[in-house]
């Protein structure tokens, strides 16, 4: 996909910096390798590069690619950001953002790349099946309230993650007549699944 992050191959040269801003530089880098090449094909030799920091410095902050993954996952997932919706103009916001230009959001598209690769490999699914609980399912659920709303909020989030997945593949904004009618159509989407129905 021509949404793929491009990095260069030409690292950064080492360079002194405190701890937290190495961590942050070493985990920035990770998210962007894990999103290009997922878990199993991303080099920690890499990952340090791009971060302009020794490889050992990986052990030291995260305790390997397994814990380094972890933090990069729980950085990617933001639980505060999804407790701050608006109610009131969440649905035509979605349809907006899902009938718009994925790259205009750069940082987005590659965290849910890096989420989507996730999802393929059997050592980090598990992982990944506990951080959408903890840091996406849940949330959302206590920001829809109501009844049934742990149902309620995986049937959001996979319409959500649908919508993203059109977006990415299509790779371009809609324009036109084709935009007027998706935007309206996402947003009757999304209203009918903010709505409060009682159980079946």
């Amino acid at each position: 996909m021509s949404e793929a992050l491009v990095l260069t191959r030409e690292s950064a040269p080492p360079r002194r910096r405190d701890a937290q801003a190495t961590r942050a530089a070493i985990l920035e880098a990770a998210k962007a390798q894990f999103a290009r090449q997922g878990y199993d094909l991303a080099s920690l030799r890499e990952i340090a590069a791009d971060a302009g920091a020794d490889v050992a410095l990986i052990k030291r902050y995260f305790g390997g690619k397994e814990g380094l993954f972890a933090e990069a996952l729980k950085a990617s997932l933001h639980p505060d950001r999804i407790r701050n919706w608006e109610r009131s103009s969440f649905a035509a916001e979605m349809a907006e953002m899902m009938a718009g230009d994925p790259h205009v959001h750069e940082d987005r598209t590659h965290a849910f790349q890096f989420l989507l690769r996730a999802a393929t490999s059997p050592t980090t699914a598990p992982l990944l099946n506990l951080a959408v609980q903890e840091r996406f399912l849940a949330p959302i659920g206590e920001w829809l309230g109501g009844e049934d709303a742990p149902a309620r909020a995986r049937v959001l989030a996979a319409a959500f993650i649908g919508f993203l997945v059109e977006r990415l593949i299509r790779d371009q904004p809609l324009v036109g007549r084709e935009r007027d009618v998706f935007i309206a159509r996402t947003r009757g989407v999304f209203e009918a699944l903010l709505a409060d129905e009682p159980a079946v």
